[in-house]
């Protein structure tokens, strides 16, 4: 199923399913879940790339096992909004993705989704450098997934990043 825009996902998914956040990063992929209602989102866990079929399996077993009926990318887009190489290739693994399993995907811009779960899990949570490597992933898929549910409850389009021009 192809790129779907973020405001056009619920008219797709049915009632009572929830979606799946993916923070893609180089080595890991974070991945989050929220509630049957699409409110609130939770981190779910990390899963640790080695090759990409068994990454999409590691997804797909996650899916299924939450009924996830939509996938959320987050898209590290630049500071000024433009799209570089990292929003290609989240966007080639959200493609990739899609042939494994063919579910309704959508983006939301996580500019500083990290820093600021980073600032929390230090500054509220208090957590070890080695327990803020062990979750950072999965809570940025839920602050990733979080931004785009409540977009979507309030119903004001996010501007959309533009398309790369590398």
């Amino acid at each position: 199923m192809p790129e779907i825009d973020l405001y056009a996902l619920p008219e797709l998914l049915p009632p009572g399913a929830p979606a799946m956040g993916l923070d893609v990063g180089a080595r890991t992929v974070g991945l989050a879940i929220s509630d049957r209602t699409r409110t609130i989102a939770s981190p779910l866990i990390t899963v640790h790339r080695k090759k990409f079929t068994r990454d999409a399996a590691a997804i797909a077993a996650q899916v299924a096992g939450r009924s996830a009926a939509a996938l959320i990318f987050g898209l590290p887009v630049n500071m000024d909004g433009a799209e570089g190489p990292r929003c290609q290739s989240v966007r080639q693994f959200a493609r990739n993705l899609d042939r494994t399993m063919a579910l309704p995907y959508a983006f939301w811009d996580e500019r500083l989704s990290t820093v600021a779960v980073e600032r929390l899990l230090i500054g509220e949570a208090d957590m070890t450098r080695k327990r803020r490597a062990e979750v950072v992933d999965k809570a940025a898929a839920a602050w990733i997934l979080q931004g785009a549910l409540d977009a979507l409850k309030a119903g004001a389009p996010q501007e959309p990043p533009p398309h790369s021009t590398a």
